[in-house]
C-alpha cells in the first residue's frame, strides 16, 4: 500500500487549485504561529495577496492554531468582502494599507510574539545594530506610534514605516511584517522575535555593543545584495 500512496500524494497535491493552495498556507503558517507562541487565543491575522485587486485574509476572532482553509475570507483593496462565510479579521485595513504602499509585498502577518511585543510595550525600538544579522535580512525594526487596534489610525500610524521597513513594532500591541510571499513574511516574524530576546539577553548582562559605523556600512552593502539575491 505504501508505494500506491506514496505516488497518488503528489498528484493530489498537483490537483490543487491556486486558490485551495493558498487557503492551506495560511492554515500552515497560522498554526506555525500558534505553535511558536506568537499568538494565543484568537490573537494575530494573515493575508496573502492574491492578484491586483483580490486579498485571502484569515477570519476574525478565530484560532490561529485551529483555522481550517474553509474559514478564509476574500476581500477586496477597499476591504469590501468578496467571498467566504466568516468576516475578514479586524485588523484587514492595516494588511490593506501595507499592500497598497508596497507593490513588491505578497503578504503580510501580525502576531504578539511575546519578547518583541515587550520592547514594544516599553516604547523601544529594535533599531540597534547589535547583531550583523539582523542587519542583513531586515535593516532596523521601528517602533510605530500607539493606536487603537483595527482603527483607521493604526493604519496611519504605520505609514511613515512601511516604505522603508520590512517589519514594524507597533507600541502596546504587537509586531506587523510583510514579505514577496507568505514564507517571507513569516520568516521575518520569527526573525523579529530573535533578535528581541537577543537584545534583552545583552541589556541583561549589563551592556550592548552596537557595531561600528564602518562595519555597519560593509553590512549595508551585503544587505542590498542580499535582497538583490532573494528577489
Amino acid at each position: 500500500m505504501l508505494p500506491f500512496v506514496s505516488t497518488v500524494l503528489p498528484f493530489v497535491k498537483r490537483s490543487l487549485s491556486p486558490e485551495h493552495q493558498l487557503r492551506l498556507d495560511l492554515v500552515q503558517y497560522g498554526r506555525m504561529l500558534h505553535s511558536q507562541g506568537f499568538v494565543a487565543a484568537t490573537d494575530g491575522n494573515l493575508s496573502i495577496r492574491m492578484d491586483n485587486n483580490r486579498v485571502m485574509v484569515t477570519p476574525t476572532a478565530c484560532s490561529k492554531g485551529m483555522m481550517q482553509s474553509e474559514d478564509m475570507v476574500i476581500v477586496n483593496l477597499d476591504g469590501e468582502k468578496l467571498e467566504g462565510t466568516c468576516n475578514p479579521s479586524s485588523e484587514i485595513a492595516m494588511h490593506l494599507t501595507i499592500y497598497k504602499m508596497r507593490p513588491d509585498v505578497g503578504a503580510v502577518v501580525h502576531a504578539h510574539p511575546c519578547t518583541a511585543t515587550a520592547f514594544a510595550s516599553a516604547g523601544i525600538a529594535l533599531d540597534q545594530p547589535l547583531c550583523s544579522e539582523i542587519v542583513i535580512t531586515l535593516g532596523t525594526v521601528p517602533l510605530a506610534p500607539y493606536a487603537t487596534t483595527g482603527s483607521r489610525e493604526l493604519s496611519e500610524s504605520l505609514k511613515p514605516f512601511i516604505p522603508r521597513h520590512d517589519a514594524i513594532l507597533m507600541a502596546n500591541h504587537g509586531v506587523v511584517t510583510y514579505g514577496e510571499d507568505l514564507r517571507q513574511a513569516y520568516l521575518r516574524m520569527e526573525s523579529v522575535e530573535h533578535y528581541a530576546r537577543i537584545v534583552l539577553a545583552a541589556r541583561q548582562l549589563g551592556s550592548t555593543q552596537p557595531i561600528p559605523s564602518r562595519e555597519l556600512e560593509k553590512l549595508r552593502e551585503v544587505r542590498t545584495r542580499y535582497v538583490r539575491n532573494g528577489r
